[in-house]
């Protein structure tokens, strides 16, 4: 979906006063003002001059005009016009949603390929020993320090390749997240290891990182670029020798992301943890704004359903002693 933008008409108080009060929740909501911009215009064309005049049919019309073949790509779009008017019903502009179309139903879910601990310690190795060029100095430690804070942390691509030197706090072990996904910022803590790793890198640059340098840069213009990582990323893996079972698709750089949080689920099921009291915690810390969107990150493994079955069984032995004969 690649909606262009276009001079709002038939709806700039509604989508002004929308926009806003979502931005003021902390979202950016920049890709869904590129969408009421797009349904804007398609308004305008087919002569709709009121939000009143605004119709299932005209919604449905829309839709099929400017929605991809994917469910994905229909039910995000939908989702974004079904928010708009579910708002104006709220603020008592509009009586009623002229949005009657359902969600597409999406028959395949991409599974996650998931790289266990020593898929990732080879995977920091190769990027170590990347050669480095003029170019592109440091590229092996540089490479092995974003693969070890994506892996080891869960950060998203877009917020490794934000920090900047001053985001570095190695007195108190912490990363100091900016800008993320829903406007906010948060603090990260990170272990012995990977604060080993980050104060190793960081005697190798520090003579030429000032506070507000990017922390991984291979020019003075700027930061390394997310579809940079993501490409190196994906030059590595065909050296992992990893066999990926059916149905789990090809491996990409934010499964590291989906990583970390299954194998932070799996530390606390060996542990004793109850998960369901942490699920916060891990939500907090991954930056989401609520548990459920943690729930899309923890995908069922074959050691995770063993480490439940296990806690079930040690909750359930006790119980069926007193019932069995």
């Amino acid at each position: 979906m690649s909606p262009r933008c276009a001079d709002p008409s038939v709806l700039p108080a509604e989508m002004r006063e929308f926009l806003a009060a979502k931005r003021a929740l902390g979202r950016r909501y920049t890709t869904e003002e590129s969408v009421l911009r797009l349904f804007d215009a398609y308004l305008v064309q087919q002569a709709v001059s009121s939000v009143a005049d605004v119709t299932a049919e005209v919604v449905d019309a829309f839709l099929a005009a400017h929605a991809e073949r994917r469910a994905r790509s229909y039910n995000e779009l939908l989702g974004i016009i079904r928010r708009l008017f579910g708002w104006l019903v709220r603020q008592e502009k509009l009586s009623a949603s002229p949005v009657r179309a359902k969600p597409r139903r999406r028959t395949a879910q991409r599974i996650p390929c998931l790289l266990g601990p020593d898929d990732a310690r080879r995977l920091l190795d190769l990027a170590g020993n990347l050669p480095s060029n003029a170019r592109a100095p440091l590229r092996g430690p540089i490479y092995r320090t974003v693969f070890a804070l994506l892996y080891g942390l869960g950060l998203r691509v877009g917020e490794v390749s934000r920090l900047r030197r001053a985001d570095v706090d190695l007195g108190r072990d912490l990363l100091i997240v900016r800008g993320t996904k829903f406007g906010k910022s948060r603090l990260v803590p990170f272990g012995p290891r990977l604060g080993a790793q980050l104060r190793g890198y960081l005697e190798l640059r520090e003579s030429s990182l000032t506070a507000d340098a990017p922390l991984f840069s291979f020019t003075r213009r700027g930061s390394i670029h997310p579809g940079t990582i993501s490409q190196t990323f994906h030059h590595l893996v065909p050296r992992l020798g990893l066999v990926i079972p059916p149905g789990v698709a090809p491996p990409r750089v934010h499964d590291l992301r989906h990583a970390f949080a299954v194998g932070t689920l799996l530390r606390w099921y060996r542990d004793g943890v109850d998960p369901a009291a942490r699920l916060f915690h891990l939500a907090t810390f991954l930056g989401h704004v609520s548990t459920s969107s943690t729930a899309v990150y923890l995908t069922i493994t074959s050691e995770l359903l063993a480490a439940a079955n296990g806690r079930f069984e040690g909750f359930a032995a006790p119980v069926l002693k007193q019932v069995s004969p």
